[in-house]
């Protein structure tokens, strides 16, 4: 039902890997007090996942029901913006001299409960400015519009949702060793060019596809 399924599954595979917000929140969750906090950090996290995917589906059907040719420039605009976002990271992995330093980035806080752990990871990804502009940006490239786009938006989210959660969680049991590879800048750097690398290469895919016809 996903068109281009095989693109958007190591697409998002490789986006998930590349360290960020949501990593830096689960390592520095699981330092506070465990893996279970951790864990739950990243269930929260993911679930904020469902809330993009959900706005991203609602715009999609609205574009869908004035045109296709409509949808098709919104997603020529994505797929300029996925080109954008691959550029910044190619660039971004020759200016990297350091890796993430995850205490200076978000703090150190006191334990907390697991409900407080929930919140922090749900809260972090759905008021996460980026994840909505990336979601309403990938996701219409994968849509078919035979399909329905809230049904096939929700799939998409909830592979997302499963892919992060392992390795969120791997992330939380062997955290002291994922500190010390998040802060090699050589590792930051292999990542960041091979994020980049692939989202270059999925928009320019994108870019020359057919359109598709009312």
């Amino acid at each position: 039902m996903i068109d281009n399924f095989e693109a958007f599954l190591i697409a998002i595979t490789v986006l998930t890997l590349t360290p960020g917000l949501d990593t830096a929140v689960v390592i520095r969750n699981t330092t506070r007090s465990g893996v279970k906090d951790g864990a739950i950090t990243s269930l929260g996290i993911c679930s904020g996942l469902f809330v993009h995917a959900t706005f991203s589906a609602i715009g999609i059907s609205a574009l869908l029901a004035q045109s296709a040719s409509l949808f098709q420039g919104v997603k020529m605009v994505g797929a300029a913006y996925l080109l954008w976002l691959g550029y910044s990271s190619i660039k971004a992995s020759w200016k990297t001299q350091s890796g993430m330093n995850v205490e200076e980035h978000l703090g150190l806080v006191p334990q907390v409960s697991v409900k407080r752990s929930l919140r922090e990871g749900f809260l972090s990804n759905v008021l996460n400015p980026k994840t909505a502009v990336f979601y309403l940006a990938f996701l219409p490239q994968f849509i078919n519009p035979e399909s329905s786009p809230f049904v096939q938006s929700m799939l998409m989210a909830a592979i997302h949702f499963v892919i992060a959660m392992i390795w969120q969680c791997g992330l939380a049991s062997v955290v002291s060793s994922a500190k010390r590879i998040l802060s090699n800048a050589k590792f930051t750097r292999w990542m960041e060019g091979m994020t980049g690398v692939v989202l270059v290469v999925l928009g320019v895919k994108l870019l020359l596809e057919k359109p598709v016809s009312n």
